[in-house]
């Protein structure tokens, strides 16, 4: 099916149309071969709370953008090439239902669809587009993916050291190597990882440990200090910062 509707025109214009959702801000997405699957309003779980982001899923990338207007308009687009993703399912947990995660070595992160039904299909969707790549490449599946950040609302108090309890003024942090809340004494060393980052980036002092053991020497930075860099931010919030 795919391959009958990679050079339709019916497929030319639904992509067209997604374009044009995105706007000037937005990358074109027109390439030979590339299908539009299918789309979608999923809840994506960012660091100060879920919100609802518009999906499109190709049979190459995975597209989403914050809504703007209802079916109209999105901004802020983020581009996935399928290749480096894996899938694995989120358990039931209160009124977080019907997720799963989205993992590659850039970014990971859970999603939440509206029913059951809507997240199998989504799972199955996506699978199968991620296998018929790789078989096509050749490649291995993605060895590793960057950890999913543990959502501001769930640790009141520092995850690492235990005593640091967050106000205005104690800021919450996120490791990038462990995606755990952390205090900033615990997170005052920076470590390149270069899938994630090409600079430096905030890491916990027990991860930081662990990577210098591990004999990456050559990629250790000094201390995180305030530094804030535009690639720290949950790319979704506009009001997060590291």
């Amino acid at each position: 099916m795919v391959d009958r509707l990679a050079n339709s025109e019916a497929n030319s214009k639904r992509i067209s149309v997604v374009e044009g959702c995105f706007g000037a801000a937005g990358q074109p997405l027109a390439i030979p071969g590339r299908v539009l699957i299918g789309e979608g309003v999923l809840t994506k779980l960012c660091r100060k709370k879920p919100k609802a982001r518009q999906f499109f899923l190709f049979n190459d990338i995975l597209v989403y953008g914050n809504i703007v207007l209802q079916k109209k308009k999105y901004n802020k687009q983020h581009i996935i090439p399928l290749e480096s993703v894996t899938i694995d399912t989120v358990p039931d947990e209160g009124e977080l239902r019907n997720g799963w995660l989205i993992k590659t070595p850039t970014k990971s992160f859970a999603v939440y669809a509206a029913t059951a039904t809507e997240k199998s299909e989504w799972m199955n969707h996506i699978g199968k587009c991620v296998q018929e790549l790789l078989q096509k490449s050749g490649k291995a599946p993605a060895g590793e993916h960057a950890a999913v950040w543990v959502p501001d609302s769930e640790a009141a108090v520092c995850m690492r050291c235990q005593k640091v309890k967050f106000t205005p003024v104690s800021r919450r942090h996120h490791c990038r190597k462990c995606g755990f809340v952390v205090c900033g004494p615990c997170s005052e060393k920076k470590y390149l990882l270069p899938s994630q980052s090409s600079k430096p980036v905030r890491v916990c002092q027990f991860c930081y440990g662990q990577l210098v053991a591990g004999g990456r020497s050559d990629t250790v930075c000094g201390r995180a200090g305030d530094f804030r860099d535009v690639s720290d931010d949950d790319d979704d919030d506009d009001d997060s910062s590291d």
